[in-house]
């Protein structure tokens, strides 16, 4: 986490002075080797990496008490991570909650719950309208009008969204689509002969309800001793459906395929890919898919942190995810942990990673495990200490939130039951690591009460 922390001071540092050239090395490696850069922008592309900033924006705005100045990134590239967001004050880095509300605030039309996106933001004020000291690190200030530069912050920032066309737009590029004609006014009068669809023969004296006189029982079945030719004794199937008969011989088996996959069916059934219903001794048994799927990955993983052997699930095409410097570092200082719960990920370059295999379970969609690995800085991000079982039991709890939030839904009834088996193979199979409630039994007396 050391090597984190300087590198997270450096690139303040380096934020501040475009003009200057910085390097940083670390064990013999060169970890960020800057030269000067030709504007502010270029210095944060530098830094950051072309996936973290995406197309940034440039944000200008002037008042009596405040300048803004600086860049704002795309609504698309925002991550469920909170770095990459720098506040300056005449110069020096601070951070402030408060002022980042006013820039999440302006976003909030543009991202979806839980992402937030990169900034860098530049304020120029009066000395002596601004606090430098009211923190032991300087790293907070104090302004005397708070409101005044939240305000302009806000208005300034949507603005800046609303003039990029950051919302969603009209396509007018028509290359390539069918040109749909235009009826006008004499379009009966040139559009020739209507030639009507041929209509289907109808038989007026047809009854469906009539009785079929031609049926010949003797042909669906034979006669039974006392028993009428085409008669059909009561609770038997009509003589109208050609019901097969029970395979007998080398093809007795065939049958029984079908009465377990019927079985099977009655056992467990997925409702919208959320729950598992089946019946029970006592009613019906619910299950929660993805606490489900929480409840048996944070075993699984809880076993491979304690040094049991992990089950790596390998893509069929690696993933390649740029994630920033100071990111690849943190991959790079907990390769082993992340190895020994399955996750095979390489290193690429200064700034990007590989994912070329997943705990078995998650998905290798690479849709989703670029979304997974955004997720895992989260977990790697925070500095979690204490005794080792502990830390264990917490990285495993979010992993394993993680990895449910993945997992893919049970496609049939097979898939639903191996659930339920292997949920119920767990040392706790009632409630997730967080305490919540997988599993419920509705008895038949609680079904009788709703009719």
């Amino acid at each position: 986490m050391e090597l984190k922390h300087i590198v997270e001071e450096f690139t303040r540092i380096a934020l501040t002075r475009p003009d200057v050239g910085f390097s940083l090395t670390s064990n013999g490696r060169d970890i960020f080797r800057l030269r000067k850069a030709k504007s502010l922008k270029f210095r944060v592309l530098d830094l950051m990496g072309v996936s973290v900033t995406g197309d940034l924006v440039d944000i200008n705005a002037e008042t009596s008490l405040v300048r803004v100045s600086g860049f704002l990134a795309s609504p698309d590239t925002a991550h469920k991570t909170v770095a990459n967001q720098f506040f300056f004050v005449n110069g020096r880095y601070f951070r402030s909650a408060y002022l980042h509300k006013a820039v999440m605030k302006a976003y909030e039309e543009y991202l979806p719950e839980g992402y937030t996106p990169s900034y860098f933001i530049w304020l120029e004020v009066a000395p002596e309208s601004v606090d430098v000291n009211i923190h032991p690190t300087k790293a907070e200030v104090k302004f005397e009008e708070d409101s005044v530069i939240f305000q302009t912050i806000y208005a300034c920032v949507r603005a800046t969204l609303g003039r990029n066309a950051f919302g969603e737009g009209i396509d007018f590029n028509t290359e390539g689509r069918v040109e749909m004609p235009q009826m006008g006014s004499s379009f009966e009068e040139y559009r020739g002969p209507v030639t009507s669809a041929p209509a289907p023969p109808v038989d007026p004296a047809y009854d469906p309800f009539a009785p079929n006189l031609d049926f010949d029982a003797g042909a669906f079945e034979p006669s039974a001793p006392g028993k009428e030719p085409g008669s059909v004794p009561q609770g038997e199937p009509s003589p109208g459906i050609a019901w097969p008969k029970a395979p007998v011989g080398e093809n007795a088996g065939y049958g029984r395929l079908f009465e377990e996959q019927q079985a099977l069916q009655a056992r467990a059934m997925v409702v919208k890919g959320r729950f598992i219903i089946a019946p029970s001794t006592s009613g019906v048994l619910l299950v929660h898919i993805r606490r489900a799927w929480e409840r048996i990955l944070y075993e699984k993983t809880l076993k491979a942190l304690s040094k049991n052997a992990p089950v790596t699930q390998t893509a069929l095409f690696p993933v390649q995810v740029e994630v920033g410097v100071a990111s690849r570092i943190l991959f790079d200082e907990h390769a082993e942990m992340l190895a020994s719960v399955g996750f095979d990920i390489t290193p690429f370059g200064t700034d990007t990673v590989v994912v070329n295999g997943v705990p078995e379970g998650y998905s290798c969609e690479p849709g989703k495990v670029q979304q997974m690995v955004q997720d895992i800085l989260l977990i790697l991000s925070d500095e979690t200490s204490g005794v080792p079982e502990v830390v264990r039991a917490a990285l495993a709890a979010k992993f394993a939130t993680l990895g449910s939030v993945n997992a893919e839904a049970p496609k049939d009834a097979a898939d639903a039951q191996r659930l339920i088996d292997t949920l119920f193979a767990c040392e706790n199979s009632e409630l997730t690591a967080s305490g919540k409630k997988i599993t419920a039994v509705l008895s038949v007396e609680d079904l009788d009460k709703r009719f």
